[in-house]
């Protein structure tokens, strides 16, 4: 269960998109690392200092004066409430940007020992801090329906209506404050502290190729090699490291499927992905409906995209280090950083000049994070910080189209996060299906320009191949891992599951997913222990293949019926989490509880394959 407070300690999920191939940084060009000055000045800044000292001392005296008092402040009124969550909003705000700027600073380089400790003992003070806010949401849904109503009737109580209707969902799973209290205090040293293992054991895993030592990054960079030597290579040094490391990366996955069993019983989560689904603002059956039209596809895309490429490449099969091999004819130009700032801006700017103008802050004011560096977080996110400040990106940019696709996901989730600021602390914070949305979107912006301006034939192939493998990592590979999250959650209220069969259960889903013509050699059986959303934020990754769906069916909308497609877009986007799913789609004639509109969005990557195989017929 949430405590509605901005979490101090998340920095953003690492995208799971496969990097492309390393190429000299020099040949890159200038490349923006983010300036965190905007938080704070340091970490030893007299700012940071203070403001822990004050937000101590303010969520105590918050608490002496509101603890036990909700149900007599409902009776003066709702604006006498609304002033109680007006403070608890501001200090939901500092506590975020002193969280945001600790995970920051580790995320750019979670190898430094003092980055470490800072964002430890940070961890340590703002757990201190909620706690002595922690009553307040739970007093507040302990509180009458019929004297809450009467209360939102106040013009003042009525602006924060959507999160009351949001924090009143979890009132069914809601413990004794004690007992809330206790689950909270020791997350520090429970689920925290094992997402900090695993975050900081992956940023130490060097893997050997040839007479070069390779942290993740760079390592998966080589899958995406044009050499298919160099890629078997890099999978097999990746299989190697994480063969010798499986056996902590076992224990680290049975120990938070067990505290997540042990969180979901308690709290009377029927299903192992209940609670993520709450989180979300979805309803159980629209997910199922999302998975079960995914996997009736897999025939029609993923097992015929890949037996397609089988062919392009003269192979019967395809070794699961090939999946995502650049085709033969594929252009090898490396994209300068520059270059891929000027693409995105232009997709954006053609679309709608606001999205161009937002996104182009990221660049002037550096709060992009974008060369790789040693002990860097590996993959990409958009953090959104808190409202009085403003998003980071960071990102991983090896220069192939790849990457600046990744660029074009990353600063949709900015100019999301932007647009959705005036909704406060509180309401600004999107379900990750949303979220996802404007990502992807952003992505397909950029697609389409670069289709666009294609000129031969092979190119065109090329773009769509890549954009057809790109939909494929997002859907299948997605709903995929959410099967295996699933399977494992399961079998683990049974027991501990040893390496050998979490590693049975990932060949199974993935061969099911994959198809025939990918050839799952020895050693991809380890491949699942690096997947970071199934530590950080257990059954996230469905969240993709809801949002590619959803954009899907957006753009087949705004390609129909341009006028007017884009400002109701940004309204959608400026309504950050004030709207459930059903409402925010409601002007574009779209409903994702329809059992028929997965398969709207399913059909979009059907075409563009059956698109590939017409130019091969």
């Amino acid at each position: 269960m949430t405590t509605h407070l901005t979490t101090p300690f998340g920095i953003g999920i690492p995208h799971d998109k496969t990097a492309s191939a390393a190429v000299s940084p020099a040949a890159l060009g200038e490349m923006p690392e983010w300036d965190l000055s905007d938080l704070y000045s340091g970490p030893d800044s007299k700012e940071l200092k203070s403001d822990l000292v004050r937000l101590d001392e303010e969520a105590g005296a918050f608490q002496d004066r509101y603890q036990g008092a909700l149900a007599a402040l409902t009776e003066q009124g709702g604006a006498a409430l609304a002033e109680s969550i007006r403070v608890f909003e501001g200090m939901s705000d500092r506590i975020g940007r002193i969280g945001s700027y600790a995970g920051l600073l580790y995320a750019g380089d979670t190898s430094d020992p003092e980055h470490a400790k800072f964002y430890g003992d940070v961890q340590e003070k703002l757990t201190g801090i909620t706690t002595k806010l922690l009553f307040y949401p739970l007093e507040f849904n302990r509180l009458e329906d019929g004297a809450l109503e009467a209360a939102l009737k106040d013009g003042e109580l009525a602006h924060y209506a959507p999160w009351i209707e949001d924090l009143r969902k979890e009132k069914p799973y809601q413990l004794s404050d004690e007992i809330e209290k206790l689950f909270h205090e020791k997350s520090i040293s429970g689920r925290g502290a094992w997402n900090r293992l695993f975050n900081e054991t992956m940023t130490a895993l060097r893997f050997k190729i040839g007479d070069e030592e390779l942290s993740l990054e760079p390592t998966l960079n080589r899958l995406l090699d044009q050499d298919g030597a160099k890629r078997k290579e890099a999978s097999q040094a990746l299989s190697g490291v994480f063969g010798k490391n499986l056996r902590l990366f076992t224990l680290i996955t049975n120990t938070l499927a067990k505290d997540k069993e042990i969180s979901d019983r308690w709290r009377g989560f029927e299903d192992v992905a209940d609670s993520r689904h709450l989180a979300n603002r979805v309803e159980r059956p629209v997910v199922e409906a999302l998975v079960g039209a995914v996997e009736d596809a897999y025939p029609r895309m993923s097992h015929r995209y890949y037996a397609l490429k089988a062919r392009w490449m003269g192979q019967d099969k395809l070794a699961h280090w090939d999946r995502n091999a650049p085709l033969p004819e594929e252009p090898r130009q490396v994209i300068e950083w520059a270059q891929a700032q000027d693409m995105v801006l232009e997709a954006y700017g053609a679309f709608a000049p606001e999205m161009a103008s937002i996104a182009s802050d990221f660049f002037e004011k550096n709060w992009i994070d974008a060369p790789v560096r040693d002990g860097k977080s590996p993959g990409a996110f958009s953090h959104p910080t808190v409202p009085s400040a403003h998003p980071y990106i960071l990102m991983n940019y090896q220069g192939k189209p790849r990457d600046v696709m990744t660029l074009a996901h990353e600063l949709g989730h900015g100019v999301h996060q932007v647009l959705a600021a005036k909704q406060g602390p509180l309401m600004a914070p999107t379900p990750l299906t949303l979220a996802e949305t404007a990502s992807v979107f952003g992505e397909m912006l950029t697609f389409k320009t670069l289709l666009a301006q294609a000129g031969t034939l092979k190119e065109r192939k090329a773009l769509i191949a890549s954009k057809v493998e790109d939909m494929l990592n997002t859907v299948v590979r997605q709903i995929a891992f959410y099967t295996y999250e699933r399977k494992v959650h399961t079998a683990r209220r049974e027991g501990e599951l040893t390496s050998d069969q979490l590693g049975e259960i990932w060949m199974e889903v993935q061969a099911r997913s994959l198809g025939p013509a990918i050839d799952l050699r020895p050693g991809y059986e380890t491949f699942w222990c690096y997947i970071p959303h199934f530590i950080h934020s257990p059954f996230y990754v469905y969240a993709y293949a809801f949002g590619e769906c959803l954009v899907n069916s957006l753009y087949a909308v705004y390609e129909n019926a341009h006028e007017g497609f884009a400002e109701k877009y940004l309204d959608m986007l400026r309504a950050g989490g004030t709207k459930h799913h059903k409402a925010l789609l409601e002007p574009f004639a779209l409903d994702a509880s329809d059992p028929d509109f997965w398969a709207i969005g399913l059909k979009v990557i059907e075409d563009l394959i059956d698109e590939l195989e017409a130019m091969d017929a």
